[in-house]
């Protein structure tokens, strides 16, 4: 029989909703108990109910500790110019890379670096206007899902929100969630107390945001708008308060960055007249975390190199993908601590990682040198911190058990020691 290991509270750290409203149950695996989310069961399933007893490797072959760390110093010590990817991690590893990363000049970027980027980017030319969870929970009458619907990757979204079902009273109602460019959410459909719609698209994405920013801000137009856009926009002027809400990793195209920007012309256009605000979702495997972390450190978003000859941030040039195809740079670090779900790029150049134990055997079988030390995972093995995804809320990560596994901050500590141990022996 299965036995709870952990009642409530405890915070999922597996997406960036941060739900601590449910607890967890021991068996083979760790599976959730008190909800039905389908994201947290298959993250909880990569756990045993006891603590991993994985080892690091060197090139697929088990080492001590202190051989993989002592081999890891010295790869990193003869790099010119490492990459710090994945870097899914919380607080207190994010802190602790940043310091390696100052102490050998790394570029840093994160696994979901190119969807952040679509937020930041637009931030940094235009500004916004953001909400927050608590604001539309208490708010919102009339919530615009663009894209996509929330909860196809954040399953809770809604009810944390308290759209339909039981509210307990809180917020208004009744409340509209409208789907543009998407299907109504079917579950959301069939609760009380919500009105459901879905409007087309006029033309693309794109086209029907450019559209829906002449009509809000009383501009002709060459050709008559979509019935259902005008009528939107009637809907938008009239409610109290509106949220529109994005997920940044479903923005189609290579030019994102532009709709954010649209979504944020919308914002302030009705901000003229009513209140709104804008909640991009976004910032899972600790993204959020990392930017607010190094942000905070250095000044600068991720995306940024900590050289020698002081920081540069370039979103465009510093993408992890980008950077290994050009062959920019020549040893990589790849952080993975929350899964087995993001392994290393494919490549032959040094790369140390400090991921989920899962990422054994994938590490074994790598073209170019590699090692790789089993770290704990934040909320699983060991305490930690995340930023929500709104930004506004950091909450404290509890263990489910104690491991016996490294965390991210501490084997980072050590790294950097070591790495000014060889410097001083080289000099």
């Amino acid at each position: 029989m299965d036995a709870t290991l952990h009642s409530p509270p405890w915070t999922c750290p597996f997406c960036a909703l941060l739900c601590d409203r449910f607890g967890v149950a021991q068996g083979e695996t760790l599976t959730p108990a008190g909800t039905s989310c389908p994201r947290a069961a298959r993250a909880l399933a990569q756990f045993g109910g006891a603590p991993s007893s994985a080892t690091p490797a060197v090139n697929g072959q088990p080492v001590a500790a202190q051989t993989a760390l002592d081999t890891a110093a010295q790869w990193l010590a003869r790099a010119r110019q490492p990459l710090f990817g994945g870097m899914v991690t919380d607080v207190a590893g994010a802190r602790a890379l940043y310091r390696v990363a100052n102490a050998c000049g790394a570029i840093v970027d994160h696994a979901h670096g190119r969807a952040l980027m679509h937020g930041l980017t637009a931030m940094q030319d235009r500004g916004a206007f953001t909400t927050t969870l608590a604001e539309i929970r208490n708010r919102a009458d009339l919530m615009v899902c663009i894209g996509s619907s929330p909860s196809t990757r954040y399953p809770e979204f809604f009810s944390r929100c308290a759209v339909g079902g039981e509210t307990g009273g809180v917020g208004p109602a009744p409340r509209t969630v409208v789907f543009l460019g998407c299907e109504i959410d079917a579950a959301l459909a069939q609760r009380a107390g919500v009105e459901t719609l879905a409007v087309p698209l006029q033309g693309d994405l794109y086209d029907t945001v450019a559209t829906l920013n002449a009509l809000l801000a009383g501009k002709s137009l060459r050709a008559p708008a979509d019935p259902a856009l005008a009528a939107l926009v009637e809907r938008m002027l009239a409610a109290d308060y509106t949220a529109i809400v994005w997920i940044p990793a479903d923005l189609p195209g290579t030019h994102a960055t532009l709709l954010v920007e649209g979504f944020d012309r919308l914002l302030k256009t009705l901000n003229r007249m009513r209140r709104a605000g804008g909640l991009a979702l976004g910032g899972d495997d600790g993204g959020a975390s990392v930017n607010q972390t190094l942000t905070w450190l250095s000044g600068l978003p991720l995306r940024t190199g900590v050289h020698r000859s002081g920081l540069e941030h370039a979103p465009q040039r510093y993408d992890t993908a980008r950077l290994l195809a050009d062959r920019d740079v020549d040893a990589l670090v790849w952080v993975a601590s929350f899964g087995a779900d993001l392994p290393p790029p494919r490549t032959a150049l040094p790369t140390i990682v400090l991921g989920h134990p899962g990422l054994a055997a994938t590490c074994t079988d790598r073209e170019g040198p590699t090692v790789f030390v089993p770290v704990s995972t934040p909320g699983i093995g060991s305490a930690g911190h995340l930023f929500r995804a709104d930004g506004g809320v950091v909450l404290p990560l509890t263990p489910v058990y104690a491991d016996t596994l490294p965390t991210v901050a501490a084997f980072a500590g050590q790294l950097g020691a070591k790495l000014a141990s060889c410097k001083e022996n080289a000099a």
